[in-house]
């Protein structure tokens, strides 16, 4: 049984650059021996929910600009399968939820940075599935649920985002987090480990600094997703915590 997470993915750096969270995730993935992982990407909106569906090794997106050369030179090579892609839809539609299927994408920073730092070589497929950032907080739970029980097959499911996420907050000369973007996972960690799932799907109008910490849902919704396909009766836990640059929070969180 592997328990699904919500992994903070910030900055692509964290591809070449050593970091408490790129510790924790190395750590972390070396204990594990998924059959499969499914990832739920912030950089993938999709109005229909979509899923990567390919037997092939997906490209390597770099859908970010101005980084160092090396960052563009990193390859990984993992795998999907149309077998699990299939079975996923299915889930999805038994719960009365649109989806499609796309054969051609490739894996964006969202999916391929952390995992790149959790398995540096890929040994099982991936599946990546996109993400409709306006959808209410409860409908993101919603379809979590829909792949509820795979974790008893030890596939992976992992959310990839970040609960405080304001590039126009960055503060470069930070030596420790800004006490409002603390403020906020605070908040979001009593919802969640007293199973407070009315305070979270509202968590716009009663959060401290909501509205700094998610100034667009997009890398929020893939806590509601990860979150939603957890098993309700086991204690959802934090299993990291730093920050970078004041408020960008790399909050790590299993349930």
């Amino acid at each position: 049984m592997i328990s699904p997470i919500f992994v903070g993915h910030g900055s692509p750096l964290m591809a070449i650059q050593d970091t408490p969270c790129t510790e924790f995730l190395l750590d972390y993935g070396s204990k594990l021996a998924p059959k499969a992982i499914v990832i739920f990407t912030a950089h993938w909106e999709t109005e229909v929910l979509t899923i990567s569906s390919t037997d092939d090794i997906y490209e390597t997106i770099y859908d970010f600009g101005g980084f160092p050369k090396e960052l563009y030179q990193i390859k990984y090579p993992a795998k999907g399968s149309t077998q699990l892609a299939h079975t996923l839809a299915e889930r999805f539609k038994a719960k009365g939820i649109r989806v499609n299927l796309d054969a051609t994408r490739g894996l964006d920073h969202g999916s391929w940075v952390p995992l790149s730092r959790m398995f540096p070589q890929p040994e099982c497929p991936v599946i990546q599935i996109s993400v409709h950032p306006y959808l209410p907080p409860a409908e993101q739970y919603r379809i979590g649920e829909a792949l509820r029980g795979l974790d008893q097959e030890d596939i992976l499911i992992i959310g990839s985002g970040a609960t405080v996420h304001n590039l126009r907050a960055i503060n470069w000369n930070a030596v420790s987090p800004d006490a409002w973007a603390v403020a906020f996972d605070d908040w979001l960690i009593a919802g969640i480990e007293q199973s407070n799932l009315e305070a979270l799907f509202h968590y716009d109008t009663l959060a401290p600094n909501a509205r700094m910490a998610v100034p667009r849902p997009e890398h929020f919704v893939p806590l509601y997703l990860a979150m939603g396909s957890g098993d309700p009766q086991r204690q959802a836990k934090v299993i990291h915590r730093s920050y970078e640059v004041g408020s960008l929070s790399y909050l790590a969180l299993s349930f």
